[in-house]
């Protein structure tokens, strides 16, 4: 399939991602904002922001069983609804300890919905572009994150109006989806891959997804407290969290081209690489010891540029070595190394900072990510040669409105799938 075909193939897809990230992306710098106005401990701040991780865990261990019984659809549409009720609850319960429950919950439905996205979208591409389609998909969901942030401005933090705002959005999320006719993937048997069996087939992917989650998780949950704590106003921590997510849109796209042109190795590495130089930068008091001046932006955004493609490479890397039937479970179980990654990471932020100050997360970001690009160099060294370039499956047939629905899901039977569309082994 084209690259044209493919992208017309998700275009639905890529709609709903990219509403629900700008609520996410409101919602993140919003929790970090307000946790600080309402004084809570900086450790438990963390806890707050890792909670959603260690829901996304839980998510990624069940979400391969709802999408194989209900189907990618209904799955999406469900979980998306859940979300933006979590979302409303934390404007009505303002504690950490009711925040440590809601962002569970938010994570365990974000899992599902990025098991939904994540396997549709390898399932859609093949070998030759796949690296591609997820750096289109990154940019989608990077860039309404990034418009995400700025609506910070849009109402005061204290509030409850941007919390209704990020449920609406949320919200909205799931119309394009659910009203689809785009082929869905098709349903398999319900199964796990064992993450010893991930680490067989892909070590770099598993330990990839594995750092990619405590560098992005860290940044993710603490960045707001961080930009906060070093006396930026918010305007100030809009622009830098704006700045942050752009540099990511900006080099998602060149990240995953030159991934697809050459091993996806190089660029993992080369990527940890600079995230680690850039980190120490910050860490030294090199940059930032003086204010947010103009080189504070821009390396904050290069910072993004490399942080925020990291999980995109990893993936793909995997996934180039699976078969159409392995997916899901293969996108369940690196959902799971990112999320123990991600879970983990807020809250090694935080006691580092506890310990060395605000720009200790720095610290942690540069340990994480030459770990990654250490074992990706000696992973290259003993398997050389990317993966094979092969096709993808020949695409499954339309599904059909079921008469007598609401009209905002279709039924995905296994029955009217075409078995045979999920032909044509990647081998390892």
């Amino acid at each position: 399939m084209s690259l044209r075909a493919t992208l017309i193939s998700i275009f639905a897809l890529l709609l709903g991602a990219g509403a629900l990230n700008l609520g996410m992306g409101l919602q993140a710098s919003l929790l970090g904002v307000r946790a600080g106005m309402e004084s809570f401990p900086t450790v438990l701040i963390g806890l707050v922001m890792s909670s959603y991780y260690a829901g996304f865990v839980a998510g990624s261990l069940t979400a391969a069983k709802v999408v194989n019984r209900v189907g990618h659809i209904r799955t999406f549409s469900a979980f998306a609804s859940l979300t933006s009720a979590a979302v409303i609850l934390h404007a009505v319960f303002v504690n950490p300890w009711s925040w440590i429950l809601f962002r569970s919950l938010t994570g365990f439905c974000v899992a599902s919905l990025s098991l939904v996205t994540e396997s549709w979208l390898n399932e859609r591409a093949s070998n030759l572009n796949r690296g591609t389609v997820i750096s289109i998909y990154f940019v989608v969901t990077l860039g309404a994150t990034a418009l995400g942030q700025t609506l910070l401005i849009v109402a005061p933090p204290s509030g409850y109006d941007l919390f209704v705002l990020v449920s609406v959005v949320i919200s909205v999320a799931l119309v394009p989806v659910a009203l689809t006719s785009t082929p869905m993937p098709a349903i398999s048997p319900a199964r796990r891959m064992a993450l010893r069996d991930l680490y067989a087939i892909s070590p770099v992917g598993l330990v990839g997804c594995l750092g990619a989650g405590l560098v992005t998780g860290a940044f993710w949950g603490v960045g707001a407290v961080y930009a906060q704590s070093i006396g930026l106003h918010t305007s100030q921590i809009a622009l830098f969290m704006t700045l942050v997510i752009g540099g990511g849109v900006v080099t998602q796209w060149p990240l995953g081209r030159l991934s697809d042109l050459m091993d996806r190795r190089y660029v993992i590495a080369g990527v940890t690489l600079g995230i680690t130089a850039i980190s120490l930068l910050f860490f030294t008091g090199i940059v930032g010891s003086t204010g947010p001046d103009t080189l504070f932006f821009a390396l904050a955004a290069l910072l993004g540029g490399l942080v925020l493609p990291l999980y995109g490479l990893t993936i793909s890397h995997a996934n180039d070595f699976m078969k159409p039937q392995d997916f899901v479970p293969a996108s369940a179980s690196l959902l799971l190394s990112y999320g123990v990654g991600a879970a983990i990471g807020p809250l090694a932020a935080t006691l580092v900072m506890s310990l060395m100050g605000s720009h200790g997360l720095f610290l942690h970001l540069s340990v994480a990510a030459s770990l990654v690009a250490l074992f990706t160099l000696y992973r290259m060294s003993r398997r050389p040669g990317p993966a094979p370039q092969a096709e993808t499956a020949e695409p499954a047939p339309a599904v059909v409105p079921v008469p007598g629905t609401t009209g905002l899901v279709y039924e995905i039977d296994p029955r009217a799938e075409d078995e045979g569309a999920a032909k044509g082994e990647l081998s390892k």
